[in-house]
């Protein structure tokens, strides 16, 4: 079992493509079930998951 503050020290890899998509910066949990809902990762152009125009990629 992982703690979430480990799950954010992991990149995120696009299967597909093997392109990097950026470290994981927010997580959604379904408090009810306790599953996982979301991940986020910044979008391109983003600057330490702050400074950018693009969206987040969830």
């Amino acid at each position: 079992m992982l703690k979430t503050s480990d799950l954010k020290l992991k990149e995120v890899i696009n299967t597909i493509d093997g392109k990097r998509l950026g470290g994981i910066t927010d997580i959604e949990i379904d408090v009810e079930s306790g599953k996982l809902v979301a991940i986020v990762v910044p979008g391109n152009g983003k600057f330490l998951g702050l400074f950018g125009r693009n969206e987040d990629v969830v």
